[in-house]
This record gives C-alpha cells, structure tokens and sequence, in this order.
C-alpha cells in the first residue's frame, strides 16, 4: 500500500444495503490497517471551500500586530489565532513552522452540555471570517457524524452510537498556514510526527502535498488524495475506545524541497471531539482474550486536558 484508500461517502447514504456495508467493511478494515483513508462525496460544495480559502488567505495575511490581538490569553489555544511556532508535537521541543487559528462548537440551544465552551473570537476585518468558517464547520461535523455511524456498525454497536457524543462535541476547525521557509530550519518540520488527540480527523488541503503517513512497517508514505477528497483518520480517542482495533497513525508534514521553500501552504483540519464527559472506556466488543482491555477508564475531557499539556498549549 503506497497510497491511502479512498471510499465513497455516497455508498453509504445509498438505499442499497449492500453499498451501503461496503462502505462500512471498506472504512472498517482501511482504519485497522493504516488509519486514514481518502473520502470522496462529503456535505462540503466546492463553492463553499472556495469560499473559506478565500477566506483564510485573507485573515493570515494581516499584518502580524493585526493578528495578536486574536490571540487570547487564557484560552490555552482553544479560540482565535495561535502564533508561529507555539505548538510542538509530543515529546519534541521545536515548535512546529506553522500559525493557525480555532473555530469552536456553537452548541444548539437543546444540547444540554454540562460544559460551557468558549466563545469565538470575531474577526473584525474581514466581515465573512466567521460565518464561512462556522458554515464549513456545521458540513465537516455532518461528514464526520455519517462516518462514525459507519464505524459504529463496523464495531459492532448501534448505527447512532456516536451521535449525541460527537453532537455538540467540542470540535475544533483549525485553518494553518504554514509560511515560506526562508532559511534552513534547526531540526523544525511544518508539523511533527505525531498521533491526533480526537475521535476522528477531516482534512481539507492535503492534496497541496506534504502529508506523510507511517505505515505498519516503518515506512513513510505519501498520503495524496484527489482534489475533491477529504482525508479522515482515526485519532488517539477512538484508537483507546476500540481497545487498539481502529489506529490512530503517527503523520507527520514534511518541508518541500528546496526549490519550493517559497510556496506557503495551507490546510484546514476539522478535529472531531467528543462531548467532555463522554466515557473513553475500552469497549467490550473490542476486548477478548486476544486483546484484553490495554487502558484505564478516562473521560475524554480529561484525556484531553492531559494532552493539552504534553503539546504545550496548557501549562
């Protein structure tokens, strides 16, 4: 395998049953095995990705005093804009060659969260910031809902298992830039290798090049999806709540060559959170006496309070 898999979104959302768990064999079987796949037929309209590129070439190219006025204290980089090299991967001290931003959950009036959220930060110079960013947030939450039920089936439990967890969860949509490289970087990538924190991962923007997937024997890959594909991978949360059956893979984005240093390059994660209090437990369907259960019980806020620290954007 030299290139993730691609499934269709469209397999699932069919009424023919058997499309339907091809889709779920195709997505289950992909995540045990590499952990990320390439979606196509997703809710995001092409206009609507235009839109929030468009959008988001406009907000990093403010002047930098401009943007700090975005960055929040107290916020541990939950909300508004996050600096060049603030964050690292796990384990590394070299801050990642990247700034980047954070929209948040709007939770819906009836969600009964036992948490409250931070607000998000409004964008005073450029009008439509916020509402495109929140438009594309709402359509990567409803990919990221279907895939799920899709695992759920995979898994073993109910097709709606993950939906009140993942509703009104504590998702984040991160648009990064990563600068031009204008001199040799000190033992710096534009993003280090690590392991998301999530339940899953929807990726616009990894088609520019870059991303890199570690394969089970030790090999780094090229992940290139088409144009129009999303690329989703399973994050630490679901990888501990199968008990290890679905894999969060280590990825990492590396420097271009040389000659394309001068290039920026943009892509914008959607990270999938649960609801704080849901239970990350290893799930009985994922535990036998081939694989007994390998994690403590854990709630998700507070595993991602823990990770919050390692990756230094909480003290």
């Amino acid at each position: 395998m030299n290139n993730i898999p691609s499934v269709n979104l469209a397999d699932f959302l069919s009424d023919d049953p058997k499309r339907k768990q091809k889709f779920v064999n195709e997505i289950g079987k992909a995540y045990e095995e590499i952990g990320f796949v390439a979606l196509k037929n997703h809710f995001l309209s092409d206009n609507l990705v235009d839109e929030l590129y468009k959008e988001v070439k406009n907000f990093f190219a403010l002047p930098l005093e401009t943007k700090q006025k975005y960055e929040i204290e107290g916020l541990a980089g939950q909300r508004g804009y996050i600096s060049f090299g603030k964050e690292h991967a796990k384990g590394k001290k070299e801050g990642d060659l990247k700034e980047f931003w954070h929209f948040g959950q709007e939770p819906s009036k009836d969600a009964n969260l036992t948490e409250e959220y931070p607000e998000n930060v409004q964008v005073e110079e450029l009008p439509d910031f916020n509402h495109t960013g929140m438009e594309a947030y709402r359509m990567l939450e409803k990919t990221g809902i279907y895939v799920l039920r899709a695992l759920a089936l995979y898994i073993g439990l109910d097709e709606f298992y993950f939906d009140h967890w993942a509703s009104n969860g504590n998702s984040i949509l991160r648009p990064i830039h990563y600068p031009p490289i204008t001199e040799e970087p000190k033992g710096a990538v534009r993003a280090g290798a690590h392991g998301d924190i999530n339940l899953i991962t929807l990726l616009m923007g990894a088609s520019t090049g870059g991303l890199q997937v570690l394969r089970k024997d030790g090999e780094w890959i090229d992940a290139i999806p088409q144009e129009d594909e999303l690329v989703i991978n399973v994050g630490d949360m679901l990888e501990r709540h199968t008990n290890n059956k679905l894999r969060s893979t280590i990825h990492r984005v590396v420097n271009p060559p040389k000659e394309q240093w001068s290039n920026p390059r943009y892509s914008i994660p959607f990270f999938m959170h649960p609801r704080s209090e849901m239970p990350l437990n290893c799930l009985e369907e994922c535990i036998d006496d081939e694989h007994p259960k390998a994690y403590p019980d854990i709630t998700a806020g507070e595993f991602l309070h823990q990770r919050l620290v390692e990756i230094g954007l909480k003290k």
